[in-house]
């Protein structure tokens, strides 16, 4: 991790405290208040090498976001992780990735596709819907259920970013996914996230819709 790397601060909830019921000794009642963070999280040998990503595809369901790391260099495309966040942390992600970007960018200066792989000015970008886009995926079923983070560390080098994706789950936070992404695409995560984030706070000021026929959940779909 460089210098700049950023770590969003998280602790778990308070254990609420616990009333004693009639016929109970409130000496025999304990409640224990639990303070935590991820600092020095422990990084397991089997994510530790991590995975390098060359694009993404960002989901928003009701109650998280999914992130697909892509690995496009072969056919199929393939996911090579999944990270499940809960909703609360998506704002704090594109903030850490926000300023990450700007220090990267006041140190090393723009970074930039080469000219060869930058979209032609005006030129649409094709729409696919979720279901067409993975069925275009390789995609191993041990990988399907991802892995859950709710803290995120950000940091890079000339060359790459580096994403820690961390449970902080008492008594040690552990990385459970670690991923990297050359530096030119992590303003195209930035905006497919800022997209994604938009999309669920419009369906929030949304009326409700009906209930949908029993079935799995939909997903909007954002992708670069």
């Amino acid at each position: 991790m460089s210098d700049d790397d950023y770590q969003e601060p998280f602790q778990d909830e308070p254990a609420p405290d616990d009333a004693p019921s009639d016929g109970e000794n409130p000496s025999d009642v304990q409640s224990q208040e639990i303070q935590h963070s991820q600092v020095g999280a422990l990084v397991p040998e089997s994510v530790a090498r991590g995975i390098f990503s060359t694009g993404a595809v960002v989901l928003n369901g009701q109650h998280e976001f999914i992130l697909d790391f892509l690995l496009r260099m072969t056919r199929p495309h393939q996911v090579a992780a999944r990270v499940v966040l809960p909703i609360a942390v998506v704002p704090r992600m594109i903030q850490a990735l926000s300023e990450n970007i700007e220090n990267y960018k006041s140190r090393f200066g723009e970074p930039k596709l080469p000219d060869a792989a930058q979209p032609k000015p005006g030129q649409p970008q094709p729409q696919v819907n979720a279901e067409e886009l993975y069925e275009q995926l390789k995609f191993k079923d041990s990988d399907m259920s991802g892995h859950y983070a709710n803290a995120v560390m950000i940091g890079h080098s000339p060359t790459e970013f580096s994403f820690d994706f961390i449970t902080t789950f008492f008594p040690k936070s552990v990385v459970s996914s670690r991923v990297f992404l050359s530096a030119p695409n992590a303003p195209r995560l930035l905006e497919s996230l800022k997209h994604s984030w938009e999309q669920y706070q419009k369906k929030l000021n949304q009326p409700p819709p009906p209930p949908p026929p029993a079935g799995p959940e939909s997903f909007d779909t954002t992708q670069f």
